[in-house]
């Protein structure tokens, strides 16, 4: 058990003297994580940003639902024809593309958050067309 602190000395003092006594007994030799940073350093703890990035961290959460709709959606057109690569079928891919129309479309209807949004809605006759042609490659 720990003694008391003296009423002579102040408390810097006294804990410095705690510290300096447990090196030299050896108490903090060995112990696990020795050398390595200190997880979540230069970070300060308890924001709402530390929360977030140690859930996405964790969780191994896309990140791009993170970004504002003006960012998040010409990712998504950039990355159309990748995803829609690996659908099967037609009525599908329709439903893909429609699917962003609207969300593109919904977008443009709102206030803008972020950049302001350029990406159009696409043609869904001409990628399916584009979808169709790539699998018989």
């Amino acid at each position: 058990m720990t003694d008391r602190k003296p009423p002579e000395v102040s408390f810097d003092d006294w804990i410095e003297r705690q510290i300096r006594s447990a090196e030299e007994r050896g108490v903090f030799d060995n112990l696990p994580g020795a050398g390595k940073p200190l997880p979540g350093a230069g970070r300060r703890p308890g924001t709402a940003s530390d929360w977030v990035a140690d859930l996405v961290k964790r969780e191994k959460v896309d990140t791009s639902v993170l970004l504002p709709p003006s960012l998040a959606l010409p990712k998504e057109l950039e990355d159309l024809p990748e995803r829609l690569s690996r659908e099967r079928s037609e009525a599908t891919v329709r439903k893909i593309v429609q699917d962003l129309n609207e969300r593109i479309r919904q977008a443009h209807r709102l206030p803008q958050a972020g950049p302001p949004l350029r990406a159009m809605p696409v043609d869904v006759e001409e990628t399916v067309r584009a979808w169709r042609e790539n699998r018989s490659k």
